[in-house]
């Protein structure tokens, strides 16, 4: 009875506004006093903080807001407490006082500091040591830094760091909790087990001509429209293409996402996948992560209900028409409902399968269109990389009788090369993380340093995006140079440097999928385009600060000038 008004309460104006202004004070206090904790190592008194708070408010919602904010402060404060001490007591290289990687962590979440420039600060804090002490958030962690040891926790040692952390409660936001990234344990494995013969190669070849159609009536819109293709923002246009692909090859649904600008399916994933910065959404999330149970009381959540019920909508009618047609179709969502049907320890549910389903969405949705978005800007830039790929791609189109082709496809070896040294330069994700499940000692991080035990729950960070640009194993890292991965070339990068996708069992399942729905659409645009810089295109890349994400500042602007053939 009282949760439709709590919600309506908490989403107007004048309580948001009332909100906002009682957070802002409430952080310059905290502020104030771990400034004097860190400067002075003294005690922080909790009835000082409380009757400094107690002159904040005067609204009519001074009520509300006193008892969540005070019980935010009372739960978050101790954190940084301990992440302030944390790697100190423990003897190992740490940024120091664990201060300054806590307020770049701030800088991230509110929008004054890029992603990239966050990687690099933590990276290269300390560049001899193995592995350094951070705080994230107020949480310790550890981030490594020796490929070695990165061996050992992703593949070796796996049964120590089998899982990754998490940032939802699965009540509150079973769509994302319940997916294969979130899943923990034996819950994992079985989902493991239950998706891979969805990514096998037999499995790609089926869904080669599902994906090359979408690609290719992507392509020829673009030929129909050459307005549009002066100045294309490609994060736009890819997201549309990688829709389709999603809709078609996970969901079993036919998409035109360039011809039906506003269908829906496009829309609610463009709401689920959209993040950004800012204090507003570093605060909702801090709130969700602290107070999931609350949030879920007050009508907070990581998705818009009507995305996830749109989702959920989706796929269930999608599996009550294929039971009542007796309709097989290997996908997805076919292999999960052969896995439901089955007898297991675990009956698996609706929104278990909804939230694998949206999993592969979420991802393929907006990293796979980046991923393209980079690819095309470094030929744009690169005329000469462009125009030696093209080459390619046409080679094998007189193989094919004009058509590309499974086959053809993975002959392509320079358009590999290009799509994993742009996997270099910009990896899909910046950092990588592992949970700790039982003890795990790790050797000395420098000489002179002590052996640590990492305890169970305890957390290491794996920096992709550091290892990626460090010139000690990609000379001049800023430069994109698809030659790093010829074949004469590719076997002297030094082992788990680049981890585009991950490595080990935790590797990202869906990578070659990715590979291949992004390598299908450069061949097609380059058969029909020569792609070009424009006055809005930002090179070299700066990065945009508000957003998580790796995208340059305005976006990504190329032009593509129909060739002629």
């Amino acid at each position: 009875m009282l949760l439709m008004p709590m919600k309506c309460f908490c989403s107007s104006p004048l309580f948001v506004s009332a909100l906002i202004r009682c957070a802002l004070a409430i952080v310059r206090i905290c502020i104030y006093y771990v400034l004097r904790l860190v400067r002075n190592q003294s005690s922080i008194h909790y009835h000082d903080i409380i009757m400094e708070l107690s002159q904040i408010f005067s609204s009519p919602f001074a009520l509300l807001l006193n008892t969540l904010l005070l019980i935010g402060i009372v739960k978050i404060v101790p954190y940084v407490n301990l992440a302030h001490f944390y790697w100190k007591k423990k003897g190992i290289p740490y940024l120091p006082d664990s201060w300054s990687s806590f307020i770049a962590g701030w800088k991230l979440f509110t929008g004054h500091m890029s992603i990239v420039d966050y990687s690099n600060y933590m990276y290269n804090y300390f560049s001899d040591a193995k592995y350094v002490g951070i705080s994230e958030f107020a949480t310790p962690v550890l981030l490594l830094r020796d490929p070695e040891l990165i061996k050992d926790i992703t593949v070796k040692d796996f049964e120590h760091f089998p899982d990754h952390r998490s940032f939802v409660d699965e009540e509150v936001e079973p769509l994302f909790a319940k997916n294969i990234f979130s899943l923990r344990g034996d819950r994992w494995k079985e989902m493991r087990n239950t998706l891979s013969p969805c990514f096998t190669a037999s499995k790609m070849k089926f869904m080669f001509e599902l994906i090359s159609k979408c690609s290719s009536d992507f392509v020829s819109y673009l030929v129909e429209h050459p307005e549009i293709c002066l100045a294309i923002e490609t994060k736009q246009a890819f997201r549309r293409y990688t829709n389709d692909v999603i809709a078609t090859a996970a969901f079993g649904i036919n998409v035109n996402s360039m011809k039906e600008q506003n269908n829906e399916f496009y829309t609610r994933g463009a709401e689920a996948t959209t993040f950004s910065s800012g204090f507003l959404v570093m605060l909702k999330f801090m709130f969700l992560r602290f107070f999931p149970r609350l949030g879920s009381l007050i009508g907070l959540s990581f998705f818009p209900s009507a995305t996830s019920k749109f989702f959920k909508k989706v796929v269930g009618e999608t599996i009550e028409t294929r039971e009542k047609h007796g309709i097989i179709r290997p996908d997805m969502i076919h292999l999960l409902m052969q896995a439901r049907d089955k007898e297991s320890s675990r009956k698996m549910t609706l929104d278990d399968i909804v939230s694998q389903a949206f999993i592969f969405f979420f991802a393929g949705f907006e990293s796979s269109a980046t991923l393209m978005c980079f690819v095309a800007h470094e030929l744009a830039v690169n005329r000469d990389i462009q125009d030696r790929l093209r080459e390619e791609v046409e080679q094998h189109l007189s193989e094919e009788n004009d058509t590309i082709s499974y086959e053809s496809l993975s002959k392509m070896v320079y358009m590999d090369m290009v799509v994993s040294e742009a996997l270099r330069k910009y990896p899909p994700a910046p950092t990588l993380d592992r949970l700790c499940v039982k003890d795990y000692e790790l050797p000395p991080s420098q000489p002179g340093y002590k052996s640590v035990t990492v305890k169970s729950n305890e957390v290491i960070m794996i920096p992709v995006y550091g290892l990626h640009h460090d010139p000690k194993y990609f000379p001049n890292p800023q430069k994109f140079d698809p030659e790093r991965f010829s074949d004469e070339n590719k076997d002297n990068i030094f082992p788990y440097t680049y981890l585009p996708f991950g490595h080990g069992p935790r590797k990202c399942i869906g990578n070659r999928f990715a590979l291949m729905e992004t390598k299908l659409l450069i061949a097609h645009l380059l058969r029909k385009f020569i792609l070009k810089t424009t006055e809005k295109t930002v090179e070299p890349v700066v990065f945009d600060k508000k957003e998580f994400a790796l995208k340059p500042v305005g976006g990504f602007w190329i032009s593509l000038e129909k060739r002629k053939t």
